[in-house]
């Protein structure tokens, strides 16, 4: 007893699991698990294949009707009389469709067709659904170039139908031409999606026929249909480059997906086969075995709990002792001394509990002062936030447009009046807009540009203003409602009392990753001891002067964000006028 209590306590685990638990269940669970999955994997996974073999081979067979149909319509002397006459009168247009009949006899003979089409570069002809005369807008669409650079072959797109409702279909697309006329056609023949879904629906897993843009073309699941692969398969592989088997995600459950290609005759472009085996269908089948492994391993665990039991039970006396003291100490008798004999890992955590017992009376003391400091410092941060809120746009800046607008209206009431009406309500629409959240730079740009509009509206040829915006700060990300103010200080306290020639200037510019801001005004400007004492508020959260609310608010959310080197600079010079800037690094969005 006395070498087993010197012994290291990892050791004495180690030693007892080892023996009782890690070795019998690591080989039978492991070996049966790994066993029973491989299995049903591989049983699945051929299974699987053999089935979307079937379900290509009856789509290739399907598809060559279409092929089929191709190849005689581009042979065709008829048709490529009928598509290369100009004709006089909309009669001789009429009789000439009415003797073609070989896309009605195509429709009727093979029921893997849903409709033929063959849009045309004959402005003499007419749209009868059949002849369709090329607009811009055809012409533009990927299907109709990618006929015209194949130059004959065959290509399968997934593409809306405009003679059925702009239903989509998995179509063969084609371009016919004619060398003797210097002019080309475009074919296109519809896959009958209900005979596609007749193979496919034979099928219990999910599986899928995939276009060459991966768009589901039919499946006999419908709410795949039309949806990208992507959106429905989540796996870290690229599904476009794909042709074998891979680990993914469906609706949430895990699953093999096996991915197939159809290359048909003479197409520029494969279809996708993609069929989708969840694992809870593949170890459907392990399931009994996996019962019997349960069995085995629940009896091996019974014997191991009789061995640890031996084992623990020389260890046990010491920890319950020790953690009965523990108890103590958590009770909250922090003076207790817990005392464990032996030179093991228990004799040594008995002596660092103590070191910890003395550390944790430390750091009580250490709290309780940090707790008086945070609760300052939460109160502060409320206090900012509080102000921050009620730094919106001055009431009483809308009162006295309003009362401007409404005089000019009864005086004169003309566009001018309407326009400063419009652009007071976009203002106000955004200051009720404003979050938390930050925004682009030129949307600030803009709501401050509405401002300085509605006060120039007001003051007349008291007030112009100039907006040197550098492009590259644009998509720049700032709080919200971080210059206007600035501005509304400029032109309030900054030329509110000059008679002519005020002007108010907005310059940002990006240098060495940092954005520059500044409001400049060429009013009456401040004095040297009134300047000090303004910037000593911005540091006051208590000072309350409504006229310095704006700026203290846009001060405090500067050093809050990006330290205290930042916040307002002043500069201002009486009688000549006054700037505020202010600095931030870019950082895009993670300056919050």
């Amino acid at each position: 007893m006395k070498k087993f209590n010197d012994m290291k306590i990892q050791s004495k685990l180690v030693f007892s699991f080892f023996i009782a638990v890690i070795i019998p269940l690591f080989i039978v669970g492991f070996f049966l698990t790994q066993e029973l999955r491989t299995k049903a994997l591989n049983d699945a996974i051929e299974q699987s294949s053999a089935n979307i073999e079937r379900v290509k081979n009856r789509t290739a067979e399907t598809l060559e009707s279409a092929i089929y149909i191709a190849n005689n319509l581009t042979l065709d002397q008829h048709l490529k009389n009928i598509v290369n006459t100009e004709y006089s009168s909309g009669v001789e247009i009429l009789r000439a469709y009415r003797e073609y009949s070989e896309f009605r006899s195509s429709l009727q003979t093979f029921d893997e067709i849903s409709n033929i089409r063959l849009y045309v570069e004959n402005p003499t002809m007419l749209d009868n659904w059949e002849f369709r005369p090329t607009t811009d807008a055809i012409r533009n669409t990927f299907w109709y170039q990618s006929a015209l650079e194949t130059n004959g072959l065959n290509g399968w797109f997934f593409i809306p139908d405009e003679t059925k409702n702009n239903r989509k279909y998995l179509s063969l697309v084609r371009s016919i031409n004619y060398p003797d006329y210097k002019s080309s056609s475009v074919l296109v023949i519809n896959i009958n999606t209900e005979n596609l879904n007749t193979i496919l629906n034979q099928e219990q897993s999910p599986i899928m026929i995939i276009d060459d843009n991966n768009y589901v073309v039919v499946s006999n699941r419908k709410d795949f249909v039309g949806k990208k692969l992507n959106d429905i398969i989540e796996t870290d592989q690229k599904l476009v480059e794909v042709n074998g088997t891979v680990t993914g995600k469906v609706n949430g459950e895990q699953s093999e997906i096996l991915v197939d290609l159809l290359l048909p005759n003479t197409s520029q472009n494969e279809l996708k086969f993609v069929s989708v085996i969840p694992n809870q269908v593949i170890m459907a089948d392990a399931n009994r075995f996996v019962q019997l492994g349960f069995i085995v391993i629940c009896a091996s665990f019974v014997i191991a709990l009789i061995l640890i039991y031996m084992f623990s039970r020389l260890i046990s006396k010491r920890i319950i002792l020790i953690s009965d003291q523990i108890n103590t100490v958590a009770e909250g008798n922090l003076d207790a001394q817990i005392k464990v004999e032996g030179t093991d890992e228990i004799g040594k955590l008995s002596k660092q509990l103590n070191y910890m017992v003395q550390n944790l009376q430390d750091l009580i003391a250490r709290l309780e002062s940090m707790h008086v400091e945070k609760n300052i410092l939460q109160k502060r941060q409320q206090e900012i936030k509080l102000k921050m809120l009620a730094s919106q746009i001055n009431p009483h800046f809308l009162f006295n447009a309003l009362e401007s607008i409404r005089m000019k209206a009864h005086l004169r009431g003309e566009k001018d009046i309407s326009s400063v009406v419009k652009q007071l309500g976009k203002l106000m629409r955004k200051s009720i807009e404003v979050t938390g959240e930050l925004i682009l730079l030129k949307n600030e740009i803009e709501t401050v540009e509405l401002y300085l509009k509605i006060q120039q509206f007001r003051y007349e040829d008291r007030l112009t203003y100039e907006l040197d915006i550098d492009p590259l700060s644009e998509g720049i990300y700032i709080h919200p409602l971080i210059i206007q103010p600035l501005v509304e200080n400029a032109v309030i306290h900054g030329l509110e009392f000059k008679e002519k020639g005020g002007k108010v200037t907005v310059k940002t510019c990006v240098t060495n990753h940092q954005l520059y801001v500044s409001v400049m005004d060429n009013g009456v400007g401040i004095s040297e001891e009134k300047q000090q004492a303004i910037l000593k508020t911005f540091n006051d959260i208590e000072n309350s002067q409504e006229n310095r609310i704006g700026l203290m608010n846009v001060h405090q959310r500067l050093k809050i964000t990006f330290g205290e080197n930042s916040g307002l600079n002043l500069k201002s010079e009486l009688g000549k006028g006054t700037c505020i800037s202010f600095s931030i690094p870019i950082r895009g969005n993670e300056n919050v």
